[in-house]
């Protein structure tokens, strides 16, 4: 590796994904002389324009060994998220390309995210705006309308599975609402005190948010079983991975009435062109929305900013966030 240098080309393969005219870029620009940005790369089009690149930074743009072996001069990849599943970060390794990504930028987008759709759900905001919007209120003989039971979150049970850094920050926003918070075990880990095995925490709960990663020991983690534990009221929210929930399940649980409502951030295939059981308009008490828990302005800011930081710590020989 070339030390305490500039890097003299960097290439950004999707810019669309993270900024859409609302941010500042010029971190990147202080840290790279030269950059080709594009706002989208196709499958077909990633080699011609990784091949002359010593710096990479991608979102979600697939770079797998061969296209990691086309790029002889290439030295850096740096993901723009926290996932690193469309890099091959085994053959990058061995091909001597670091990997970086970037982790806790997203918290407090994602913790506000989480609330929102807790509220939207305790409060039933979607339904009594549809009925404002329907003429109910205009039609009603009283001065509110009292067409859906709204709850407290105030003395509810959250249940968080993961507790890194998103799920300790959910928390804290928990007891801010009076809410009792049980942390689930880690999945297939040992035993740790103050965790609760997820089989004993799910009747437990009253809602139950996901903020661990998807790995093959949490892959449709929350199926029929771990459903049909659950209290018939209860809310699960996702806003971790697709995958984590098994979708035909949980579409089949919201229909029965088995839990009381989900609400969904994430699906397994995104986007999902093909279809996808949770999309289905018929499904009651379901919130879905297009993996939006990230977006915010000042989050998507702070990711260009970390992967400068890490751009600059590699070119300095530090190992800031490397992977590889």
């Amino acid at each position: 590796m070339v030390m305490n240098r500039t890097p003299s080309r960097g290439v950004l393969l999707d810019r669309a994904t993270l900024d859409r005219g609302d941010i500042d870029l010029s971190p990147l620009h202080a840290v790279c002389e030269q950059w080709e940005i594009y706002e989208r790369t196709g499958p077909d089009e990633t080699r011609s324009r990784i091949l002359d690149a010593e710096l990479v930074v991608s979102n979600k743009v697939v770079l797998d060994r061969v296209l990691l072996e086309s790029a002889p001069g290439l030295k850096l990849v740096c993901v723009a998220a926290t996932g690193t599943n469309n890099v091959d970060v085994q053959s990058a390794r061995e091909l001597g390309i670091a990997i970086t990504n970037v982790s806790g930028y997203a918290t407090p987008a994602v913790v506000q995210h989480v609330f929102a759709l807790m509220l939207a759900h305790a409060t039933r905001l979607i339904e009594y705006r549809q009925a404002v919007l329907q003429g109910a209120w205009a039609r009603s003989d009283q001065f509110c309308l009292l067409d859906f039971p709204i709850r407290e979150l105030a003395g509810r049970t959250l249940g968080i599975v993961g507790f890194g850094e998103l799920g300790r920050a959910v928390a804290k926003v928990a007891a801010a609402f009076d809410m009792e918070v049980l942390v689930a075990q880690r999945p297939g880990g040992p035993a740790e005190p103050d965790r609760v095995p997820l089989a004993e925490l799910l009747p437990r709960v009253d809602v139950l948010t996901l903020h661990c990663p998807l790995a093959e020991n949490t892959r449709n983690l929350i199926g029929a079983e771990q459903l049909n534990l659950m209290k018939s009221d209860a809310l699960l929210i996702n806003t971790a991975r697709g995958g984590i929930v098994d979708e035909e399940a949980l579409a089949d649980a919201l229909r029965q009435g088995r839990i009381g409502g989900a609400a969904v951030d994430v699906l397994t295939v995104e986007p999902p062109r093909s279809g996808n059981p949770l999309l289905d308009t018929s499904i009651p008490n379901l919130m879905v929305t297009p993996h939006t828990a990230w977006a915010s302005r000042e989050c998507r800011q702070r990711l260009v900013q970390e992967v400068a930081e890490n751009i600059r710590a590699f070119y300095a020989g530090s190992a800031r966030n490397r992977l590889a």
